[in-house]
């Protein structure tokens, strides 16, 4: 398997000679007609019907009972932490390998990220590390979780769900409530994806989503808050529209709240797209089985979803046999006109968060050093119905 063979690949599925990004955006249905809807209305900021009903989609789709919108996925996760009680100089768990949005909403809350490793088989926080750590570093007591050597309170979890693939939540919820943590879920990349049974997002204390326009479906920017229960997503709700108390004309807000709402001209587009995310699932599962059938038998491994998930393939990823290896698949596929790139360097390579505590990382950083994400834009199949 060389770049070449990989590069007309590529340009078959897509049939095109122009530049092929990583995720492009698919507009197909009635985004045009529901923003145009919003501007006709003027009712294109946080006050409009599409807003509600985008939060009603998320929540038909994912089976969450409460789904709060947000203005993009890091205020999303950001809320998310502090409705699980994360305060100034917490720490809480979470994975090296994953994108800066992760430990930017810690840091911007005064916590502090610890880093553990990934599992190999979902590239998403690994149950086993998780414990390690936390047996050899943490003690727990009646008041809660603490570091051993720093006494500060160790408050939650989060793992993310690498490239829509879903984590081992069983065995991560087990060792969260030995430890008495909460758990949330950065499910940033993974609408569509699901853990047995359940959508990944929904099955923690919280639940962070990115409708980005790079994402599955996107809003433009956009993110959502899914809620364990409706009555943590009535006080979401709240706390993210500027803890307002309603009133036909007084301002009153009962606490510090958060200007987070979601824009209707967003969540319109939101709309649409969700009417047709089901056909975009399906696409991107068949893209992905042509990936994997590529790489089958050669030195190059393709990321597959676990065997206990479904996952929404967001972006299809493969394993080199060596770093120098995927260096040179970079760089040529790149050089060709079709966009690849590594994964996101981990988190204490950045100097921000170089000081940051940390387990041992060694799946981490093999997958740092040799997986390559591939073109993963959904094309367009024709048994599929449109919805138009």
């Amino acid at each position: 398997m060389t770049p070449s063979n990989i590069v007309e690949f590529v340009r078959d599925i897509y049939q095109t000679s122009e530049f092929i990004p990583l995720h492009a955006p698919t507009f197909s249905g009635n985004e045009k007609e529901y923003v145009l809807e919003t501007i006709d209305s003027t009712f294109v900021s946080s006050v409009g019907k599409f807003v509600d009903q985008f939060e009603q989609k998320i929540e038909a789709f994912t089976g969450s009972p409460k789904a709060v919108a947000t203005v993009n996925g890091t205020a999303a996760l950001h809320a998310a932490l502090y409705m699980v009680g994360v305060e100034r100089g917490d720490l809480v768990i979470t994975q090296a390998l994953t994108f800066v949005a992760t430990c930017n909403a810690l840091y911007h809350m005064g916590a502090e990220p610890v880093f553990v490793d990934v599992s190999p088989v979902s590239l998403g926080l690994c149950p086993k590390a998780l414990e390690a750590y936390l047996s050899e570093n943490a003690d727990l007591t009646e008041n809660g979780c603490f570091h051993t050597g720093t006494k500060q309170r160790i408050r939650a979890v989060v793992p993310m769900h690498t490239f829509g693939h879903p984590v081992e939540m069983d065995e991560l919820i087990a060792v969260c409530a030995k430890w008495k943590l909460a758990l949330v879920e950065d499910a940033a990349e993974s609408l569509g994806s699901f853990y047995k049974d359940k959508h990944t997002g929904t099955i923690g204390d919280f639940g962070a989503m990115s409708f980005n326009g790079n994402k599955v479906i996107t809003t433009g920017g956009g993110g959502m808050v899914l809620c364990a229960t409706e009555d943590s997503g009535k006080h979401t709700k709240h706390v993210t529209t500027t803890a307002k108390v309603p009133h036909p004309y007084e301002f009153f807000h009962d606490k510090p709240g958060f200007n987070y709402r979601m824009p209707n001209v967003n969540a319109a587009l939101g709309c649409a797209q969700m009417e047709v995310l089901e056909d975009y699932l399906v696409n991107k599962r068949i893209l992905a089985a042509s990936y994997q059938s590529l790489f089958s038998g050669s030195e190059f491994e393709f990321v597959a979803e676990p065997s206990y998930a479904k996952s929404n393939y967001w972006l299809n990823a493969v394993i080199c046999p060596s770093s120098d290896e995927r260096e040179q698949l970079i760089k040529e596929t790149n050089a060709a006109g079709v966009m690849t790139r590594p994964i996101w360097k981990l988190m204490h390579r950045l100097p921000m968060f170089a000081n940051a505590m940390r387990g041992d990382l060694p799946h981490s950083e093999t997958i740092e050093a040799r997986l390559v994400n591939l073109p993963s834009t959904p094309v367009w199949n024709k048994s599929v119905k449109r919805h138009d």
